[in-house]
């Protein structure tokens, strides 16, 4: 039996808030950290808020379509319709979201 794409949004929504260190919360249709939304399913896609290079790159690849919605400057919301990419791209748009992390880049 195949899941249908709001399934799998709460499926992986699931996943993203029993992560205690991750911060993740739901409101309404959106994934949040903080006060900041940056995943949300839209139809049949999942749309996430990434770094505009990365956008880019997957928008190139057809990976991902461009999405609308309002986004910080050097920002992009993108649409991935392949299940199989969400949890990767979620994610990447969740650490994006938290901004820098203690140990990365100085």
């Amino acid at each position: 039996m195949t899941m249908s794409a709001a399934e799998q949004f709460d499926l992986l929504a699931d996943l993203l808030r029993a992560d205690p260190d991750l911060d993740v919360d739901r409101r309404d249709s959106s994934l949040v950290v903080g006060e900041r939304a940056f995943a949300h399913l839209d139809g049949t896609a999942l749309v996430v808020l990434l770094p505009e290079s990365r956008a880019v790159d997957l928008i190139d690849r057809d990976i991902a379509k461009p999405a609308a919605g309002d986004a910080p400057d050097g920002a992009h919301w993108v649409s991935i319709d392949d299940t199989s990419d969400w949890n990767e791209l979620a994610n990447e748009a969740h650490t994006f979201a938290r901004g820098r992390l203690p140990g990365r880049e100085s």
